[in-house]
């Protein structure tokens, strides 16, 4: 019986996407890769049959069901989904128009949400198939600067939990990857997006963004070594809801959660006046 698996992976022209997908065609998977220009897997092409390039609007239903009708065309199943695509959108919260705060919720959760529904039949009758949501460690423990992206990472990792549990009984799995720097080029201009409106009090926001665009090129995150961790969440019967990845997530996340207990140990008494007595 073949150990190779058939993948579904979003925003894989570039970044951690791209790093995964190459990783994975290398070690004999097939995938199908989706992105919104049409030429930019052109340096894939050499993997013949096991690799199927789409053109997807993640902003259309039809678009995600045809891609999907495609891959199975083409493979005759789907194991793996990995939701990837996603920005960062830098600013106050009082800075940010309605419009760039839906763009950065369309791409970066309700992206993931019209690709899982459209998934989910074919997971289902299968009944087997994993789950990967490419959440950020800002998901889990925000930065400064960052209200609505660390919202919409929230979101996806408050999704993956929530699915993790309803799915389970359906024998999928679901888990929420919670990254933290990986040298990509997601610090660069072309993943993030900044507020157009600037209101001068916020200005010391600004000093947290251009720490993130000076650290381009030296993230700790190696992400060639990103498919080798996914190959073993799905090889493992009982994988984790949630994982951080590297040691910039892993310690954040630590010391959020040591602050969250210390703050709910500090105000347990208020806590539970709530009762009835």
């Amino acid at each position: 019986m073949s150990t190779t698996k058939v993948w579904y992976i979003t925003g894989a022209s570039k970044g951690m996407g791209l790093s995964i997908t190459k990783e994975l065609l290398s070690k004999g998977h097939r995938v199908a890769a989706t992105s919104r220009a049409s030429n930019i897997f052109n340096q894939l092409g050499t993997y013949g049959d096991r690799f199927l390039a789409l053109v997807v609007d993640l902003k259309s239903e039809q678009s995600i069901e045809l891609s999907f009708n495609k891959t199975i065309e083409k493979f005759g199943r789907i194991d793996v989904i990995v939701n990837n695509a996603g920005y960062g959108l830098g600013g106050a919260l009082e800075e940010l128009s309605a419009a760039e705060m839906t763009e950065n919720f369309e791409v970066n959760f309700f992206a993931a949400v019209r690709v899982i529904q459209k998934a989910l039949p074919y997971l289902r009758e299968q009944r087997s198939g994993n789950i990967i949501n490419i959440s950020s460690i800002a998901g889990f423990a925000p930065g400064l600067g960052w209200s609505m992206y660390c919202a919409a990472k929230f979101a996806l990792s408050g999704l993956s939990e929530a699915l993790a549990n309803d799915l389970k009984p359906l024998g999928l799995h679901v888990t929420n990857v919670l990254p933290g720097w990986f040298r990509t080029n997601f610090a660069a201009p072309d993943s993030i997006a900044y507020n157009i409106n600037q209101i001068e009090e916020y200005g010391y926001l600004r000093e947290y963004h251009e720490k993130m665009n000076s650290m381009h090129g030296t993230q700790l995150g190696n992400p060639d070594l990103l498919a080798a961790v996914f190959l073993e969440l799905i090889s493992s019967k009982n994988p984790p809801v949630n994982l951080f990845l590297g040691s910039d997530a892993f310690n954040r996340a630590k010391n959020k959660i040591q602050q969250l207990n210390q703050e709910m140990s500090d105000w347990e008494a208020l806590s539970l006046s709530t009762d009835f007595k």
